[in-house]
């Protein structure tokens, strides 16, 4: 009996070293795949396509099983920088002769999507063509589509035309009926992040900011498009008030789009333009393979003297994008300890001269926030510093940048939202009444169990609360006032929780250029006093490569970034974050803008 028991656990302890080898092995064949330098070879009369269907980051993330076929993993986000810089290559490479856009409905937010449509319309200027094709379209995915030469919609899709809309979830009926009651503090009426456990809908004070803030939007889509098509805005804004746009034929009429025709139609047109048979296949080369190409111009230049004079003259871009929460963060989160570190090793760095630090981030925690501003501080006492918006710049997002020499943002970014909040739960009707649980409890202080969560607040106790709260906004609206050099009341009039769009902030003092990341980079560069073509980029943090997403993958992680715990959950993930998330809304006091707006 030993004897087997001995054997048996032979065999498991074989089988575990074999199965960790395994794991091992495996994601280091894949590591070393993904990380392989190998040199796409781009054939003559290729076409880009770009697919903008899954979700657009700052920067991509790849699932690691992707190209094993597997469907597991991580889910897989485009990187907006693989687009701009595969479009900046695709211009002057002579075996790209055109952009091909596929686009149904873009999982973006609107100045995302302007980064993208500016860099298509830069490529035109290369007089090389770009088409579009869809079976249907969303405002959004209309927005990129805008900008081609020829805009093939299905006989038998559908376009989507109607104007803008925000929507909020409240949680108030929910709390009510788990016996939760939010005890919770803020500063500024327009502060709305808290209104989704005080209320079951919008109040007044947050529906006038948002519709002004939505028209904002709205006028500069319809602006663009205006221009782009030869509509005017005001025949654009009649079809979206009338629901026009009920066929693909009406698109046609109008003349939002140029054709009404099938795939094999646009096809048919690509091969003409690129001077190919019938018979003949387009040759579409993807973003993924694209990257790995190098254009004739990249070619010339590998090896040549000024690439010493470039590495010594680098810009550093620091994306940030997310919940901003202490610690490292991840892909999807800001931490304040990895940002701030990733500040001070720039600005510790003397062959990096400028640094850009790209915002993407409705806020979280202040502390944080203010962790990560005092790093801006010290950095542009020694280098310039330039905050650039993404999407979202607002409340701690906005913390963050208030302190650089510059920031640029686009028209549409979703700014402001300068005011703070702290959000507590009492539980105890909670437990005591659907769980039988009840809390007593003994103090060597009146005060020593302050702030509780098993217990109402006393009068005192909100008091203090409410104080910090207050001293905290002071402080926010101090350092607004001094960072961007206005009267402490002109700040106090724009904040308030209030948000703005980058058009708008830039009326106000709160921006101080329109415009996209490249126009951020070339201010830090001016700023450094470089001249265009001296210098480099280089962007941080570095990202993961393939083998530590396998080993994070399997070894678990944060459940709701986990994709088989999404993928169990279905349509109910977004409202499973959102509940999980009041765990770290009770972290302290928050800036943040309001709570998980969808803005459609």
């Amino acid at each position: 009996m030993r004897q087997f028991l001995k054997f048996l656990l032979a065999v498991l302890v074989g089988l575990f070293i074999f199965s960790l080898l395994s794991v091992i092995i495996f994601a280091g064949i894949i590591s070393a795949a993904s990380s392989s330098k190998g040199e796409t070879k781009i054939e003559r009369k290729s076409v880009l396509k770009l697919e903008l269907n899954e979700p657009i980051q700052e920067r991509s993330t790849e699932n690691p099983f992707a190209r094993f076929g597997g469907g597991s993993g991580p889910e897989s986000a485009i990187g907006l920088v693989d687009i701009k810089e595969a479009l900046k290559k695709a211009k002057t490479d002579d075996n790209i002769k055109g952009i091909y856009i596929e686009a149904k409905g873009p999982q973006a937010g609107w100045a995302t999507l302007e980064e993208v449509r500016n860099a298509l319309i830069d490529f035109k200027s290369s007089k090389k063509f770009v088409y579009a094709y869809s079976e249907a379209m969303t405002e959004k995915a209309y927005y990129i589509a805008s900008v081609a030469d020829k805009i093939y919609l299905n006989p038998a899709g559908d376009m989507e035309w109607n104007g803008i809309n925000a929507e909020l979830t409240f949680f108030k009926g929910t709390l009510d009926k788990l016996g939760l009651k939010p005890e919770i503090f803020r500063v500024g009426e327009f502060k709305s992040a808290v209104e989704p456990f005080l209320r079951e809908n919008i109040s007044e004070p947050n529906r006038l900011q948002t519709s002004s803030f939505l028209n904002s939007i709205n006028n500069h889509f319809l602006a663009g498009v205006s221009k782009s098509r030869g509509i005017s805005v005001d025949s654009l804004r009649r079809f979206a008030d009338n629901l026009t746009i009920q066929r693909p034929a009406d698109a046609l009429r109008t003349k939002l789009v140029t054709n009404m025709g099938y795939y094999d139609e646009i096809d048919g047109e690509m091969k003409k333009q690129l001077g190919l048979g019938d018979k003949k296949k387009v040759n579409f080369v993807g973003l993924s393979k694209y990257k790995n190409a190098k254009s004739d111009s990249e070619e010339d230049k590998e090896g040549d003297d000024e690439d010493k004079v470039l590495s010594s003259n680098r810009v550093a871009v620091i994306i940030a994008s997310g919940d901003i929460n202490t610690g490292d963060g991840d892909d999807n989160s800001i931490g304040s300890d990895k940002i701030a570190g990733e500040i001070r090793k720039a600005r510790l760095n003397d062959n990096i001269k400028a640094i850009v630090l790209r915002i993407n981030s409705g806020g979280g925690s202040a502390l944080a926030s203010d962790v990560m501003w005092r790093e801006v501080q010290l950095t542009r006492k020694v280098k310039p510093i330039v905050a650039s918006f993404s999407d979202y710049a607002a409340s701690g997002g906005y913390y963050m940048a208030m302190g650089c020499n510059k920031i640029v943002a686009q028209p549409n970014t979703i700014t402001g939202s300068i005011g703070v909040f702290a959000l507590l739960f009492n539980t105890q009707d909670l437990f005591k009444d659907k769980l039988g649980i009840t809390f007593d409890r003994v103090l060597t202080n009146p005060h020593a169990d302050f702030p509780s969560g098993t217990h109402p607040l006393t009068d005192f106790d909100k008091k203090v609360l409410q104080s910090g709260v207050e001293r905290i906004y002071a402080a926010f609206t101090q350092k607004v006032a001094n960072g961007r050099k206005l009267p402490i009341d002109s700040v106090r009039a724009i904040a308030g929780g209030r948000v703005w769009t980058g058009a708008q902030g830039k009326a106000i003092g709160l921006v101080d250029q329109l415009g996209g990341l490249d126009e951020a980079v070339k201010v830090a560069a001016n700023e450094a006093k470089l001249k265009d073509g001296d210098y480099r980029l280089r962007y941080l943090p570095t990202q993961e490569d393939s083998f530590r997403k396998i080993m994070k993958y399997f070894g678990g992680g944060d459940d709701e970034n986990n994709s088989r715990v999404q993928a169990a959950l279905g349509p109910l993930a977004p409202y499973i974050k959102q509940i999980k998330k009041l765990q770290t809304l009770q972290n302290g006091v928050q800036a943040r803008m309001p709570f998980e707006m969808d803005i459609r």
